[in-house]
């Protein structure tokens, strides 16, 4: 009995109410309460990739909206003066983003010493925009006529298509008289093997009519020729004769044949009454005569068969070109009248007395489109002012108050490449999130009643669904615009009618995934109604993954768009990214600029899309409320 009692107190003593003499009360929280949409920031903001995405994306939006606002640039009336001007930021000659454009295996214009550009630029104002320019110091042999090339020996072949010569006649027939000294010259080349052929037996002779004199019978004689004309007369008896000069060439069949001659020149000792016909039909450089007898269609020579040049001297340039210089630089002397000089004069942008000379003209405003007055033209009678020869910049020419700089350069319509991106992005991201936000709503609406209901109600909904998705979007696409036109609002149709489908089958997985767990059956119990059900516990639980997808149907939508324009099938009337990049693509070898830059743009946004769905994604998972 005494060791049941020890016992007792041994164990009352183990135990002690620490708390026996104090009050116990609740404990204040250390943390402050927060909300589901602070806990989903919260994770967004720890997801520092997704923020990234976030604020380049909503850089990239702001630009859209304010770069076709701010923007001066002209993207709607064509100017191809302006077209193909590099990117620049910094000033030329840096090396870099400066509006230069670096171009080899140009032929060189010797004669104007600077870069054969055919079109609208003169050789002055190409010598003007030259940053630097190397010329091969040997030059290049070709077999093409070039109006920039020299020498050669023109080539006379046979034909396929003939059946036994080819002909090289002098068009022009010349006035000849045995009293006169006429004399013809030619110099041939006994080079073989142009033109995988040999050469063959020719003949050069004068005609007239169906009289012909013979000056050299055919054979394979390739020395020089010389002759005079007037003793040819002479031995055939006659006095005068209106003559054509020939050369023939006889065909072979075994090979084509050819004649190669470098010159031929007809002269007369004395001045006569058709020396100037007579020096027309002379050629000394192969490469002259090719060109002229070929861009004329009443050419001074015509050929029935093969007429071509070998061996014509070419040279070759590398240079670096201000494009900005070229096209805004100094202005070709321009014209203008006495009237539009006095309304300067009358605006106060410069002074001019026309009784002292060009040299009165002082610029007091850069609103003055002229720099200087190189002449002028006064009346006869009234000794009054008639007009002024002025040089200026072309760049105050086209309305600009500097000369302008392009941050991305300008397309083939001369538009600013940087501001026609944005305006076209502007039209193609409200087509996305048009596009996308209909389909976001009807598709998780109508997802949640066939994933939630099921049976034959989620049987007929799939069925439905399978039948509409089973029509290309391509094809759908097409209808739609050839019965709607291309416009905005066909765009949107037609990429709703099929774009919610996807977003629909995402969102009725997750109602079967989530429909029958325990939150679900307990708060069901309880009484709660399906749209409480489906909006309060399900949906919920089902939004991360679908904000993710729904996310990037907006880029899905630009894509689309874009797709439709390398078809032609792009939006009319409207700026749009893809048409743009449609328009663009031709110009990828040349004008790269005029492709990269749009794409990384739309590149950049699909990242960033993506970026900002997956931060979505977790921020909006209600599995992970609370966690860091």
């Amino acid at each position: 009995m005494a060791d049941t009692n020890r016992e007792r107190a041994f164990r009352e003593d183990d135990f002690v109410l620490i708390q026996q003499n104090k009050r116990v009360t609740d404990k204040k929280l250390d943390t402050k309460p927060t909300t589901f949409f602070k806990d989903a920031m919260k994770r967004f903001r720890k997801n520092k990739a997704s923020v990234a995405g976030s604020i380049i994306l909503g850089i990239l939006v702001l630009l859209t909206i304010f770069v076709p606002l701010l923007s001066t640039s002209n993207i709607t009336t064509v100017n191809t003066i302006e077209a193909f001007l590099a990117p620049k930021l910094f000033e030329a000659g840096t090396g870099f983003w400066d509006g230069t454009r670096e171009y080899k295996g140009i032929v060189y214009d010797r004669e104007n010493e600077v870069p054969a550009l055919s079109g609208k630029y003169t050789p002055a104002a190409v010598k003007g925009a030259l940053v630097q320019i190397n010329v091969d110091p040997e030059p290049s042999m070709i077999d093409t006529a070039n109006p920039y090339g020299e020498g050669g020996v023109v080539v006379v072949a046979t034909d396929t298509v003939l059946e036994d010569k080819n002909v090289l006649m002098s068009s022009k027939a010349m006035d000849l008289d045995s009293e006169g000294d006429y004399r013809l010259d030619v110099v041939f080349s006994d080079e073989d093997g142009v033109s995988a052929s040999e050469q063959g037996e020719y003949a050069v002779y004068l005609k007239a009519g169906e009289q012909v004199i013979m000056l050299r019978d055919f054979s394979r004689d390739y020395s020089p020729l010389s002759v005079s004309l007037s003793e040819a007369l002479s031995e055939a008896g006659l006095n005068e004769l209106r003559a054509q000069i020939v050369f023939e060439v006889k065909s072979a069949a075994s090979n084509f044949q050819y004649v190669l001659v470098e010159s031929a020149v007809v002269s007369a000792k004395d001045t006569v009454e058709n020396g100037e016909e007579i020096a027309e039909i002379s050629f000394t450089d192969a490469t002259d005569f090719i060109n002229i007898s070929d861009a004329n269609a009443l050419s001074y020579w015509a050929c029935t068969g093969r007429k071509g040049i070998h061996n014509s001297r070419i040279y070759y340039c590398s240079y670096i070109l201000d494009t900005y210089a070229l096209v805004y630089g100094d202005a070709e002397l321009v014209t203008y009248p006495a009237t539009e000089l006095n309304k300067w004069v009358e605006a106060g942008y410069c002074t001019y007395d026309h009784k002292v000379g060009p040299e009165s003209f002082v610029k007091l405003s850069d609103e003055c489109p002229i720099d200087v007055v190189e002449s002028q033209t006064v009346m006869g009678i009234t000794k009054k002012l008639s007009s002024i020869n002025a040089r200026g910049w072309a760049y105050r020419k086209m309305g600009y108050d500097k000369m302008p700089k392009f941050l991305l350069g300008t397309d083939a319509s001369g538009f600013d490449l940087f501001k026609r991106a944005f305006a076209g992005l502007r039209t193609s991201l409200i087509l996305g999130v048009c596009t996308a936000a209909f389909c976001f709503t009807f598709g998780l609406i109508w997802g949640s009643i066939s994933g939630y209901f099921g049976g034959n109600v989620d049987l007929w909904m799939e069925r439905f669904c399978e039948i509409l998705g089973g029509v290309p979007w391509i094809v759908v696409m097409t209808l739609c615009i050839l019965h709607l036109g291309n416009n905005f609002f066909t765009f949107v149709l037609a990429l709703c009618m099929t774009g919610w489908i996807g977003t629909a089958a995402r969102t009725r997985t997750q109602f079967y995934r989530f429909k029958g767990r325990e939150y679900v059956l307990a708060s069901r119990t309880l009484g709660s109604s399906d749209i409480r059900l489906i909006f309060k516990h399900i949906l919920p639980n089902a939004m991360g993954t679908i904000i993710t997808a729904s996310v990037l149907m907006i880029t899905s939508g630009i894509y689309s768009e874009a797709t439709l324009a390398y078809l032609n099938l792009g939006l009319q009337g409207l700026q749009s990214f893809g048409v743009m990049m449609s328009n663009n693509q031709q110009y990828l070898a040349v004008y790269p600029n005029l492709v990269i830059f749009p794409a990384a743009v739309m590149a950049l946004m699909m990242i960033s899309f993506n970026l900002f769905g997956n931060g979505l994604r977790d921020a909006l998972n209600p599995a992970l409320k609370g966690s860091e």
